[in-house]
């Protein structure tokens, strides 16, 4: 069986969170112990940095990894969901895993994958711990795909713990209120482990300090410190909380004896895209007209970018946009602007939300578009009309953000 067969076979066969939703959920770390034991736990042959939280985590993780990249390190990258190319999920030093390394993997443990019935994140975790084992990686940044407590991701023992701020998301799984949330992803925090908390909230705060205490662990909040300015690739506003968690993690390592210096921060920040291979992050694919996309696809999110977006200089803000079913658009409706042009797309999986529907509810708040078939045929639509001068920004779901990258 070739490499895309198998894929085909990955992605049709066993359930996945990003495609399905609910199914794919499993309540439990059993499966993924089990794929462990059966590849000889290859999670506790490498150092690791986990990485979660509710927005920032995946920026954080690259620009961790660009920065250790930059002081000689060997860093192996586990980051979800992918935009173009599967391996985008498991790199090494930005190269993504080859597709020969997949089909090995694959082919070599199917039987077993069948007959424990294993998920699609399961299978793809287990892919990366191994890859990373196999090739000696010197660290691992490993992103937290959903949650953290019962997140497949959760069976390393890493170095440093990382969570970058919570906001409501996954309310079926994850709890109906931020404390709740917070509860959930503050189950990555080990025993005797440093974690970083990259904002300060009220309501989570004493969450975390509770479940650090409980574990004899360390806890910094990184916006509670003051850090020099540096400049960045990824020019999204929010960036700049998630530079402040990363100088925090960079400083608790090098209090462990890593040697991360003053060039290695500013050479990492500088190219991440570059070191990594990161997209969608306020990533500008064309000028005259402006053409921005981000993967935001929650309200605390895309609040921040639609910010930026509003003080842009422009004639006219277009904005396609779809969304997956699990988003509450009544209040993501609100954030947009009124005085936009809008262009409705369905996200190209099955939980994406009917773009008629998602049309009806931003009518009901008085903003107005039309209904396009892709982001292409939409930004062909756009450029019929529009001056040079004008705006056009995609996302709403990573899913509408990967038809542009792509």
């Amino acid at each position: 069986m070739d490499y895309n067969l198998l894929l085909e076979w990955m992605f049709k066969r066993l359930p996945m969170y990003q495609n399905i939703g609910e199914s794919a959920y499993k309540k439990d770390l059993s499966n993924i112990k089990l794929i462990c034991n059966h590849l000889n736990n290859p999670q506790d042959n490498f150092k690791s940095i986990h990485v979660g939280g509710t927005n920032g985590k995946g920026s954080c993780s690259h620009m961790l990894s660009s920065i250790l990249q930059q002081s000689g390190l060997k860093v192996g990258l586990y980051t979800s969901p992918h935009l173009v190319d599967f391996r985008e999920r498991i790199r090494i030093n930005g190269e993504m895993i080859s597709k020969d390394s997949v089909s090995k993997f694959m082919l070599n443990n199917v039987d077993f994958f069948e007959k424990n019935n294993v998920s699609f994140f399961e299978m793809t975790v287990g892919l990366a711990f191994n890859y990373f084992s196999n090739n000696k990686v010197d660290i691992a940044i490993i992103e937290v795909g959903m949650g953290g407590r019962l997140d497949s991701t959760n069976i390393i023992n890493p170095i440093l713990s990382v969570i970058t701020n919570i906001s409501i998301e996954h309310t079926k799984f994850l709890g109906s209120n931020i404390s709740d949330i917070a509860k959930e992803k503050a189950g990555i925090i080990k025993e005797n482990t440093p974690v970083v908390i990259g904002e300060t909230q009220k309501e989570t705060k004493p969450v975390f300090i509770d479940f650090a205490n409980t574990k004899n662990s360390k806890i910094v909040f990184a916006d509670e410190f003051h850090y020099e300015s540096y400049s960045c690739d990824l020019k999204g506003n929010y960036q700049e909380k998630n530079v402040k968690t990363v100088f925090k993690s960079v400083q608790l390592l090098n209090y462990m004896g890593y040697q991360i210096n003053n060039i290695h921060l500013q050479n990492g920040l500088k190219n991440i895209v570059k070191n990594t291979g990161l997209q969608g992050r306020w990533q500008v694919i064309q000028n005259k007209p402006l053409i921005i996309c981000d993967t935001a696809h929650n309200q605390a999110a895309l609040k921040e970018v639609i910010s930026q977006l509003i003080n842009l200089d422009y004639s006219n803000l277009h904005m396609i946009i779809g969304f997956s079913d699990d988003k509450d658009l009544d209040e993501i409706a609100k954030i947009f602007p009124e005085n936009s042009k809008y262009y409705f797309v369905k996200p190209k999986v099955d939980r994406g939300k009917d773009s008629q529907e998602v049309k009806q509810i931003f009518k009901s708040y008085n903003r107005t578009g039309t209904i396009h078939k892709s982001v292409p045929e939409a930004i062909s639509y756009i450029k019929k009309t529009c001056s040079q001068e004008d705006v056009i920004f995609i996302g709403g779901s990573t899913f509408v953000v990967s038809e542009i990258v792509e």
